[in-house]
């Protein structure tokens, strides 16, 4: 059976959503095939259980600290049950039935299934043939990467999607990979109980951030009771001897000769794309094998287009949200396109890691005359108010065009703070305006006052701001 729609969408996830609600009321007909649950990853197995975990730790590292600021006696019994439960409530426990519903009043069609692409206008799925009279949309996401370390197809290990919906708390984990999904998974099982160990292959964790996020980030982490073994990647594992007595249930050997042994193992190695439903259209692939698309139309050729993580351009709702509405807008005929030079994403551990733009290498690299400047947030006003300690907080600007082009902080709420810089970047803001913005004292985002003053200050055409940016007292 052929059915004919004008657009077509692979994936109904955050993206497939957004075009839905973007072409609704626009005349063009539209088929969504989704595989697994309207919304994709986010909202079951990723964002939005994965914060709600940490925010039950959180909340009893919150009650310890307690002790220091308010209480002389706190005690509490972590109810794991409870923890669970409010996790997987707030992953609709795992049912899409709303979510179906709002997609299909906007008008599409949703197609259950597995989707294979054909050519550029047809999807097999669900038993029928799919043709895309005007253009087809790849928005299928991605899937977790398993490492091909030897041993580990004989581990009953989690990936994101075991680890983020738990219905038990080990005694011990094991997680292999420091990159932001690892980073905070193994935050919220320490906090709640769990002895937690991240193993990290490469030089650093969160490799992707300016090397002064992890340095503060550390001791916060190790004070949760975070082992952090960076560099040593592991080389094989094998299941415990004894699995049915109380001893660990898998061991991990690596590369120094150390060994880490946990009742579970966590796989935070990566995200690759869900390829092999689109893999026999022969479209261009980036060299790290994500779909090619024009950064700016996204399309991958004429009325192809990708939108979300399948791109390369950054794994992020909120990308994939955006990139969406640009291809519908597209398609209704609106001279749209993209914009990634002011993407910003956040590590939501405690304190939050928040970045936007270019780091200061990847600056430098472009030729960029660069100028920095560094603050710590917690030597500011809030930061001893809140009894925070070890934060961090770097600007990265161009000389010659006095602009803010990067940015990077560790600190509590840094995922709000970031907003502002996200556009003063986007909007290219002349460094000499944004010191000139007033804070609010004395909130946690006035440590950015006398930041972007210096930054000003650095640059030729306004040397003095800085003694103006100042002002926000702190004890001695």
């Amino acid at each position: 059976m052929t059915q004919e729609f004008d657009v077509l969408c692979l994936g109904g996830g955050v993206a497939g959503e957004a075009i839905a609600v973007g072409l609704q009321g626009s005349g063009l007909t539209l088929a969504v095939v989704e595989r697994e649950l309207v919304g994709g990853e986010c909202p079951y197995w990723g964002c939005v259980p994965s914060k709600t975990l940490l925010r039950s730790g959180e909340t009893l590292s919150e009650a310890n600290r307690a002790r220091h600021l308010a209480a002389s006696r706190v005690d509490w019994t972590v109810d794991f049950p409870k923890v669970s439960k409010r996790v997987r409530w707030m992953a609709r426990d795992l049912d899409d039935s709303r979510p179906a519903a709002a997609m299909q009043a906007t008008g599409a069609t949703l197609v259950r299934g597995e989707g294979t692409l054909m050519d550029d206008r047809t999807i097999a799925a669900g038993g029928a043939r799919l043709t895309a009279r005007r253009a087809l949309v790849i928005a299928n996401g991605g899937i977790a990467v398993v490492p091909p370390i030897p041993g580990l197809d004989a581990i009953e290990f989690w990936t994101n999607r075991q680890a983020a919906i738990p219905r038990e708390l080990p005694a011990s984990l094991a997680v292999l990979g420091g990159g932001p999904l690892g980073v905070e998974l193994a935050q919220a099982f320490a906090r709640l109980g769990s002895r937690v160990t991240i193993i990290e292959a490469g030089p650093t964790f969160l490799g992707l951030e300016e090397p002064e996020a992890p340095a503060a980030l550390r001791p916060h982490l190790e004070a949760d009771g975070i082992t952090l073994m960076i560099g040593d990647p592991c080389v094989r594992m094998e299941p415990s001897s004894s699995a049915s007595s109380r001893r660990s249930e898998v061991v991990l050997h690596l590369k120094s000769g150390a060994i880490v042994a946990a009742d579970r193992l966590l796989v935070a190695t990566g995200r690759r794309p869900n390829a092999e439903a689109w893999r026999a259209a022969a479209l261009p692939l980036t060299e790290r094998g994500w779909l090619k698309v024009n950064p700016a139309t996204l399309e991958v050729r004429p009325g192809v287009f990708g939108a979300g993580d399948v791109t390369g351009l950054g794994g992020f709702t909120h990308l994939a949200y955006y990139h969406a509405q640009i291809i519908a807008r597209r398609l209704r005929g609106i001279d749209a396109t993209a914009d990634h030079t002011a993407v910003p994403r956040v590590t939501y551990t405690d304190p939050e890691v928040a970045s936007v733009g270019l780091s200061e290498a990847a600056a430098r690299a472009q030729g960029i005359d660069v100028v920095v400047a560094a603050a710590d947030p917690a030597e500011a006003a809030r930061g001893y108010i809140h009894d925070f300690h070890g934060g961090a907080l770097k600007l990265v600007a161009d000389r010659e065009r006095g602009v803010l082009v990067g940015a990077m902080l560790v600190t509590p709420r840094a995922g709000e703070i970031v907003g502002e810089l996200v556009l003063a970047i986007k909007l290219r803001t002349p460094l000499h305006t944004l010191a000139d913005v007033i804070h609010p004292y004395p909130a946690f985002n006035r440590v950015l006052g006398a930041t972007l003053g210096e930054l000003a200050a650095k640059t030729a055409r306004h040397p003095t701001l800085a003694i103006a940016a100042g002002g926000d007292v702190a004890p001695a």
